[in-house]
């Protein structure tokens, strides 16, 4: 279980804080879709969440265990690749051997398969790679740490094509209940396909936390020049082919979720789509 419980910080106690009483609560394994504008504060929260952070107010739990005190227990349990980062000078050999202690179930033939999947092999100097390279990397290691929780900052940017495959035979191969994955992201149609449960962060709060079942038992998503269709939709924005609508699912069709157009909803009037589900 882990609990965001009302949480508010700012990165200067002049300024405006970046979030203000946030509270989450993640209670099952999945993979949860992170989304909101830039500066909304999501990679604030996945610091808090890790516990590199400390909340001017609240707190951040794992099984009860607050992260900012960076015990063994949740240390151990959640692993953060950040958007942007480096690697000190050393082979990736040695910086396994530096680093993998921290994290008990880190398993090295996973990361063999890891660098397999990404086409790279352990031999290599980690500070001398591309940038792609490096995201390779770090999100080989990462997986095979086999935390309870694992947060991706952005994880397919600086991936190739290939790479962006690899990325999400990974994810969908390891995902279970006893898991949870979660990725901030703007490429999100990179990660659509992945995700069981959407999170949208706008304005210092969670504007939207709804599974991907309970967006699709609610909502259809189509694209139309259909003039009925668009006067009926909860939403509706322009698209190459008209219209991209929002719609009451009123004959249960299972339609994919588009996720920008169910984003620009949550922040153009975050108040209308809650209460579609508000009476759940």
């Amino acid at each position: 279980m882990l609990k965001v419980n009302h949480c508010t910080f700012s990165y200067n106690r002049r300024k405006d804080p970046v979030l203000k009483d946030f509270s989450l609560e993640i209670g099952q394994g999945g993979v949860y879709g992170l989304l909101g504008s830039n500066g909304a504060g999501k990679s604030t929260l996945l610091y808090l969440i890790s516990g590199l952070l400390t909340p001017d107010s609240g707190e951040v739990l794992l099984n009860d265990i607050n992260t900012r005190h960076r015990l063994p227990e949740t240390v151990s349990e959640i692993f953060i690749v950040p958007e942007e980062f480096d690697f000190p000078s050393m082979s990736l050999e040695a910086y396994i051997k530096l680093n993998s202690p921290f994290y008990p179930k880190f398993s090295y033939d996973e990361m063999l398969e890891n660098l397999a999947l990404f086409e790279l092999t352990p031999d290599i100097n980690v500070s001398k790679l591309s940038m792609g390279q490096k995201k390779k990397v770090a999100l080989s290691f990462a997986m095979a740490t086999n935390t309870k929780v694992l947060i991706l900052d952005e994880p397919t940017n600086g991936l190739d094509i290939p790479g962006k495959s690899a990325f999400r035979r990974y994810i969908s191969r390891a995902a279970d209940e006893n898991r949870i994955f979660i990725i901030s992201t703007h490429q999100v149609r990179d990660v659509a396909q992945l995700l069981d449960h959407i999170l949208i962060v706008d304005n210092k709060e969670l504007l939207f936390d709804r599974t991907v079942a309970q967006i699709q038992e609610k909502l259809r998503f189509v694209e139309t020049t259909d003039p009925r269709l668009i006067d009926s939709a909860y939403f509706a924005s322009n698209s190459l082919l008209g219209s991209a609508l929002i719609l009451p699912n009123s004959e249960g069709e299972d339609t994919e979720i588009n996720l920008e157009l169910l984003f620009e909803f949550a922040h153009e009037d975050p108040k209308a789509l809650a209460s579609i589900f508000n009476n759940e």
